[in-house]
This record gives C-alpha cells, structure tokens and sequence, in this order.
C-alpha cells in the first residue's frame, strides 16, 4: 500500500495510485479518516485518488478532504498530483489536462515539476452554480451574520464553492473562530470554503483560508483564485495577482470571462509503505 506524499506551500496532501490498491474500488471514510489522521495514520491535508480512467482528459482524479467528504477541485491537489505524474513518469509532454468533478484543467510542468502552472477555468459569481441559496443573481456584497459579528461577502465558484469575505485587517484567529459557522451556514447548501481577504494594493492581496472539510489550511490554490477573480470584480486588483498566504504566495493571471491561470510551488516530502495495522484504528 504505497503512499506518496507533497505539499504546496504547506497544504500536503498524500497521493494513493488505484493501481497500487487493486483491493479498493475507492477508499472508505475511514480509510481516508485515518490516512489523513495527523497522529494515527501518515497525516495531510486531504488524498488525491489517481489516475484514474476519462475520456474527457488525459488523466482523472478524485479528491477526498480527511473528513471523508469529496471535493470537486484544489488547486494546490491538481499541482501536486501534476508533479506526482511528472514524477512517476507517467508523462512526458510538461503539458497535459486532468478531470476532477469540478472540471477539465490543464498543466504545464515548469523547472522539472518544482513550478507548475494550471489553467484551472472560470470563476463564476453565478447563486445557482456555486450554489447560494434564495434568488438567482450574482452574489456579490451581501450580509453574512455568524456569531457575534456580521460580515459582507461575496460567492463565486471556480469548480467549488468559495465565500470570500474582504475586510481590511484578517488574521489565522479570525478564520478559525468563524469559518467553521460559515462553512456550514444555511446559505452554502453544499457548504463551502472561506477566504479572509486583505487587499494589500492592485497587484497584491493576502488571504486567511477555513477549507470545506479539512479545516484551516496555509495555503490553497481554488481559494487563491476566487479570492483573486473576486478582488478584481470589485475592481480593486488588476488582472495579474500575486495571493499572499501563510504557506506562501501563488500567482494568479485573471483573463478574459475570468479565466483563471494558477502558478504555484510543489515540494516533494515522502513516499512509502503503509502498514496493514494503520487500518485496525478508527477515527
């Protein structure tokens, strides 16, 4: 049961290949839970479930956070699992497409897998496509109340549902104290990731992320782009960004109909056996 694990400016996640696996049609909640346990299993971020048969794409992926739950795209999973290709010499073309339930995007592999970049598509701001409950429109600058404090957000979907939430100051404490409420608000019926947006000036902003079933993360490349294609709907970035995160920074080119192009790190940490023992633990 071989595992290979990377991060992308912090955000790890560990790569399981079906074809190591020829007992797992796809991992169990607990499988994953404890996969991803920080004490009892190897310890990440979320698995990337790959490659996996298409014929939309050159490779297919599935995404499991270590809740159990099933995201439909990362921008930091798609680059790793672009270097784990790269890598493992499935590929030899620095350009290839992948599909994940959020979507078709494309990579290129840049200074041998350390840099690569992702076409990751269109933002949308559309309720009914990230979803957002209540009327269709284009959620932008409405009322959010959690807790004690009411906020002013806007929503968008890159393939996954982001709440994106500017103010002029943002800390890791302020997303961890309600990012978990607005998570799971009633108006994210599929819930949702959260970014804390600082708007540093037009060519830079800095970002505080709650990830949707992982909890709060360094760094993410879906968050990096809403948070991008949001900031420049509000007319206060310019179309090239760089997203400043506690894992580091992420560069983001906002095109035409929001497109969206991603440029990132990856580093590789391990790869190993798992032992057959690590599954006699529930989570």
């Amino acid at each position: 049961m071989r595992f290979h694990k990377y991060h992308a400016l912090g955000n790890d996640y560990i790569v399981l290949n079906p074809a190591d696996f020829p007992l797992w049609k796809v991992p169990s909640l607990e499988q994953i839970r404890v996969v991803c346990h920080r004490n009892f299993g190897v310890g990440s971020d979320g698995i990337l479930w790959g490659p996996l048969p298409t014929t939309k794409a050159d490779f297919g992926l599935r995404i499991f956070n270590p809740d159990g739950s099933e995201a439909e795209k990362s921008g930091n999973g798609l680059r790793i699992f672009s270097r784990f290709l790269w890598d493992q010499g499935l590929v030899k073309n620095p350009r290839f497409t992948v599909e994940t339930p959020g979507g078709v995007v494309e990579s290129e592999i840049k200074e041998n897998g350390r840099l690569i970049t992702v076409a990751m598509g269109s933002v949308s701001f559309d309720s009914a496509k990230i979803p957002v409950a209540g009327a269709p429109r284009e959620v932008l600058n409405e009322k959010l109340t959690v807790q004690d404090r009411t906020f002013t957000f806007c929503a968008a979907t890159i393939g996954n549902p982001h709440c994106v939430i500017p103010l002029p100051e943002i800390s890791p404490e302020l997303a961890r104290q309600y990012g978990p409420d607005i998570e799971t608000h009633p108006n994210f019926p599929r819930k949702t990731n959260v970014q804390f947006l600082k708007v540093r000036d037009r060519a830079n902003i800095q970002i505080e992320i709650w990830e949707r079933g992982a909890g709060y993360t360094l760094a993410s490349g879906s968050s990096s782009s809403a948070s991008a294609a949001v900031a420049h709907k509000l007319g206060l970035v310019d179309r090239s960004v760089t997203v400043h995160m506690p894992g580091g920074q992420i560069g983001i080119e906002i095109g035409a109909g929001f497109t969206i192009t991603m440029t990132g790190t990856v580093n590789k940490v391990a790869e190993g056996v798992m032992h057959p023992e690590l599954f006699a633990v529930t989570v």
